[in-house]
């Protein structure tokens, strides 16, 4: 039996720009309980953060944003639209944000994560980030309040 060709689209990075930010919000709608809005994204545009969008056949399947000062990087936002998680998207979003975390000379790159995001965790620790605190009600959820974990790289010698 002859093997079948790969027919998922390769997906691409590049730079979020402003006529992105309703696909880009679409998606964040699909994918949290308790969602960024539009406006929360142009600001980070708008400050010059590192906002970035992964785009297959024509699609935005996710997007990440970075702010880097004083020598650390914070990824504020890493999503994978739900119909496109699983394939490896969420790695790659990954790796670019830290790479560019690199790039632009951060020593350390700080995340936020829910403790009920069980994929997100297990995706961060395997490429490398450790726990290194909480933050106790940080996140809006459906009966109060949830904690945030901290988690951190460092990207010092990398």
């Amino acid at each position: 039996m002859a093997a079948q060709p790969d027919t998922v689209p390769l997906a691409t990075f590049r730079a979020m720009r402003a006529e992105d930010l309703d696909e880009v919000s679409r998606v964040e709608l699909l994918a949290y309980p308790f969602p960024w809005t539009w406006g929360i994204f142009r600001d980070c545009m708008n400050a010059g953060y590192e906002c970035w969008v992964l785009v297959r056949a024509q699609a935005i399947v996710g997007y990440g944003v970075l702010s880097v000062a004083a020598g650390e990087a914070h990824i504020l936002n890493l999503c994978i639209a739900p119909g496109a998680q699983g394939g490896g998207l969420g790695r790659r979003l990954l790796a670019r944000l830290v790479d560019l975390a690199r790039w632009h000379r951060a020593e350390r790159v700080f995340l936020e994560v829910r403790p009920s995001n069980d994929k997100a965790i297990a995706l961060y620790d395997s490429a490398g980030f450790n726990e290194i605190g909480r933050r106790p009600n940080y996140y809006p959820a459906k009966r109060g309040r949830e904690d945030a974990l901290v988690m951190a790289m460092e990207l010092l010698g990398n």
